[in-house]
């Protein structure tokens, strides 16, 4: 033990022996470089000696406090502002960063030539940036998001021609202030840039405010000199490290000794942290369909509608392919129960399913890849007929319901074994249409992420009475739609509650108001017998809804009759007895069709 505090003594002493001298060299002569950049700084951007700045090389910098807006500590120059003085310059930053400490510059309102050189990414300590009504011009360097301890700045009234999506997203959570004409514009694109490069900025306090400005700088003196400490110090390091390393190998192989039978005690396992989990992008399609992560960075991409906890861009990459991307946020599923989800998902593949494309996942937000639907959802459909916008005849409308019945059953049908994942949130903004108007269901699978009650993804116009994500539950909200498509009135802009309005009309024998005049006009007919799935799906009690597979069988044999035998408008059944059809179809217990289990 005593030559143990003897070797402790001599290792304090040599580091005070060795380094000390060399900091107080250094720290003297820092100050006298510090003060030649400052004036060739200067010298740059007061050409003509407006400010009447002059040096003869053997001043130190702690003489510039008295310069006009020049700020020092004891130990450097930390702030420069040099606002309204006719300056015509150029922007020296070379010698600029060479001020190790400074944090605060501002050269507003002079006449600033040229651009912004990458060699800011040297100005590291550097909190505050103004170069505000001047003439810089060409792009902003990437270099400025490097900085990291920058929090305001502005460029507005400047004439920069370009701004890449990455330095909105480093600044979107950082910069305190710019002018509405400045080229520094939030965007979609900048959101877009923002949920795919997922990195979080803090927005605590500087830890180099103004009142601890004193003894930073003492410490950040230090810095020129950190490799030569550093390297001293680890050499003096592994010396003792070594000894005492030797030291217990030699008191655990006594003991050993002395002891035979017994052993050291084994080292418990370090406790490891938890370290962010990210997918990168994983893909369900052809390699030829597939793109790396930097694409999507350097996509265009348009905010097409958002929420408190989702958003949906329109994504065009370099080789125009279109994609439509769904942002989500604070997902309560674990990284593993999350990648099992979305493999389940994507193995999903039906006609009338959007396919999942791809997916990216991080501990905070994840990304669901599509491809991009231009004839857009069925509810821009219905609004544009509501409008008088697009035609919506009855023979898309039953080709819709037939495709969306499809897709239903397909999920309920394919388990493979697996848990059966309900949809959850069918409505008309979430069925899609392709090209050639077939119906596509979108969002499949995301009821398996529970989500926090401010983002609850379930519109409650198409919710059973029950709440309860189960096939009971999608009969309901399909049957919904279903209304829908036969009245032509929408749940999700209007919040009408559809079904219990038809049951009052149905019960009023007012058979003209309930369906849409498009609908009466064409096959008044056949919309009778889906007027009678539609009410059974939407049974207030789980109970009495039938199965997604009883329902697309009755709307297929729907289809089939219509094929078979054309319709004759304004005629209900064979006899000519008022409303016959109607009375019989809606109001009774049973369906109205051959073959049925009811």
């Amino acid at each position: 033990m005593e030559s143990r505090r003897d070797l402790d003594l001599f290792l304090k002493r040599l580091i005070c022996i060795t380094v000390l001298p060399l900091l107080i060299t250094v720290c003297i002569g820092g100050q006298l470089s510090e003060s030649e950049s400052f004036f060739n700084f200067i010298k740059a951007v007061d050409p003509q000696n407006v400010l009447g700045i002059a040096w003869n090389g053997l001043v130190a910098h702690r003489c510039l406090h008295k310069l006009r807006g020049v700020k020092c500590n004891s130990q450097s120059i930390v702030e420069i502002r040099l606002e309204n003085l006719n300056l015509r310059c150029i922007l020296d930053v070379d010698d600029l960063c060479k001020l190790p400490n400074l944090k605060v510059l501002s050269l507003a309102k002079n006449h600033i030539r040229g651009n912004i050189p990458n060699s800011i990414l040297h100005c590291t300590r550097m909190t505050y940036l103004n170069p505000s009504n001047s003439h810089l011009s060409g792009r902003l360097p990437l270099a400025l998001t490097k900085l990291k301890y920058l929090r305001r700045l502005d460029i507005s009234k400047n004439h920069f021609t370009s701004i890449k999506p990455h330095f909105v997203q480093e600044f979107r959570s950082r910069y305190t202030y710019y002018s509405k004409s400045s080229s520094l514009q939030k965007n979609s694109t900048g959101d877009w840039v923002e949920a795919v490069h997922s990195r979080i900025l803090s927005e605590g306090p500087s830890p180099y405010d103004d009142h601890d400005s004193e003894l930073n700088g003492q410490w950040i003196a230090l810095f020129g000199v950190l490799p030569l400490v550093l390297g001293i110090g680890l050499f003096l390091l592994y010396i003792y490290i070594v000894g005492q390393k030797a030291a217990k190998e030699r008191e655990i192989l006594k003991k050993v000794q002395d002891s035979p039978l017994k052993t050291p005690p084994v080292k418990a396992k370090e406790e490891v942290k938890p370290v962010e989990r990210h997918s990168g992008l994983v893909f369900f399609v052809e390699e030829h369909e597939r793109f790396i992560l930097e694409d999507l960075l350097e996509a265009t991409a348009d905010l097409q509608s958002q929420t408190v906890c989702s958003s949906l861009y329109k994504v065009v990459l370099k080789n125009s392919a279109l994609y439509a991307v769904k942002r989500l946020k604070q997902l309560q599923v674990s990284f593993e129960e999350f990648s099992q989800t979305m493999i389940q998902i994507g193995s999903l593949k039906h006609p009338n399913i959007l396919h999942l494309v791809g997916y990216h996942s991080t501990n905070e937000e994840k990304l669901f890849i599509y491809k991009y639907q231009s004839q857009w959802s069925l509810l821009n459909l219905l609004e544009d007929y509501i409008d008088g916008n697009r035609d919506f005849p009855w023979e898309l409308r039953l080709s819709i319901a037939s495709g969306i019945a499809s897709g239903l059953n397909f999920i309920y049908q394919s388990s493979d074994n697996q848990e059966i994942i309900p949809h959850g949130n069918l409505t008309l903004s979430n069925i899609f249409l392709d090209e050639n108007n077939k119906a596509l269901i979108s969002e499949y699978g995301f009821s398996r992420f529970p989500n926090p009650k401010a983002c609850n993804l379930t519109a409650n116009g198409y919710t059973a009475p029950e709440k309860l994500l189960t096939e009971q539950g999608d009969v309901f909200s399909f049957g919904v739609i279903l209304l829908e498509l036969l009245t032509s009135r929408t749940v999700e802009k209007s919040g009408i509650d559809l079904p219990k309005w038809v049951r009052a009309m149905v019960r009023e024998e007012w058979t003209g108001e309930v369906f849409d005049k498009e609908v009466s006009k064409a096959a008044t007919q056949w919309a009778f017998p889906l007027m009678n799935i539609a009410l059974k799906c939407v049974s207030h009690s789980p109970e009495d809804r039938p199965t997604i597979a009883e329902v697309w069988d009755k709307i297929e044999e729907n289809v089939n009759a219509q094929r078979e035998l054309p319709h004759s408008p304004g005629k209900c059944c064979e006899s000519n007895e008022h409303d016959c059809c109607f009375l019989h179809t809606i109001l009774s217990d049973t369906w109205d069709t051959p073959g049925s289990n009811y």
